[in-house]
């Protein structure tokens, strides 16, 4: 882990999503961060010593799903599948599928593996699977607001981690999405070993892309500063501005940061320390990983 030194930074921003708004002024604590993602081989060594199965591999409750055949609920996960060649951006699902038995021994489906991914960054990771590993290591989940500020590296008032360019002299700083998506990649594509780009101002790796990554905070649709009234997180504003397919609401969610190799500027320029995503947290995904921080 790597000791991040506290101070005070101006958090969000007001020139791309209406959720990172509205910037305020934030004060961090001084915390240690992992300096790399949590990597399918550590995660294996959670699972090897306590024998965790995560919320991709249990069964699917049938009063959870009304309506869905029996025969469809079965483990698995949403798996990212670039289409063959433009699609209409506004329906995620042209490029997720729901991949039974997908989790994160078996990111893709039966018959993967990670053996040849150890130091990739574990996915498929639910909140709760995510804070059993933190809690098994003796740490937490960071908060969004350290998070940010860690992701800035010391830049606190940049667009992006390592300036206001995202592609600052047409070279790729983080594992992000290149080309038209999300059928043309000329990138990576896929998550890449923790380490793949050089380390941010307080030697911290993947801070921006490659996957998203777990925070302990609740989403609400704006950020809700410190000398306002305090939202609950069982209150309506705690919950997306959205419905399920079958009417009802979707519940809380936490956020999510540091944008992922999906992140295309065509599409999603999240891949910025303050953009942030909201995730249903039973929820993992091939895109969505975690590290833990630490009190100092």
């Amino acid at each position: 882990m790597i000791l991040i030194p506290g101070g005070t930074f101006l958090m969000g921003s007001d020139e791309f999503y209406p959720d990172e708004q509205p910037v305020h002024r934030r004060e961090v604590r001084p915390f240690h961060l992992d300096k790399y993602a949590v990597t399918n081989a550590a995660y294996a060594q959670f699972v090897d010593s306590t024998g965790y199965i995560t919320v991709a591999e249990r069964p699917l409750d049938p009063d959870d799903f009304p309506g869905a055949a029996r025969e469809d609920l079965v483990p698995g996960a949403l798996v990212f599948t670039p289409t063959l060649g433009p699609v209409d951006l506004r329906d995620w699902r042209q490029w997720w599928r729901w991949q039974p038995g997908a989790y994160w021994r078996e990111p893709f489906g039966p018959g993967s593996t990670t053996r040849d991914r150890e130091d990739h960054p574990v996915v498929h990771i639910a909140y709760e699977d995510a804070l059993a590993y933190a809690i098994w290591a003796g740490k937490r989940l960071p908060s969004e607001a350290e998070y940010e500020y860690a992701a800035r590296g010391g830049m606190t008032e940049t667009r992006f981690a390592w300036g206001d360019e995202p592609y600052p002299g047409g070279v790729a700083k983080a594992n992000s999405w290149l080309g038209r998506f999300p059928y043309d990649n000329r990138g990576v594509g896929d998550t890449a070993p923790v380490g793949s780009y050089a380390a941010n101002g307080y030697g911290l790796f993947d801070m921006i892309g490659n996957t998203w990554e777990w925070t302990s905070e609740y989403y609400s649709p704006r950020h809700v500063p410190p000398s306002a009234k305090p939202v609950n997180a069982g209150e309506r504003l705690n919950l997306l501005a959205a419905t399920s397919s079958t009417g009802g609401e979707v519940g809380p969610r936490r956020v999510l940061k540091g944008g992922s190799f999906l992140c295309s500027p065509d599409y999603c320029l999240r891949f910025r320390p303050a953009a942030r995503s909201p995730q249903s947290e039973d929820t993992g995904m091939s895109h969505v990983g975690f590290r833990c921080a630490k009190d100092a």
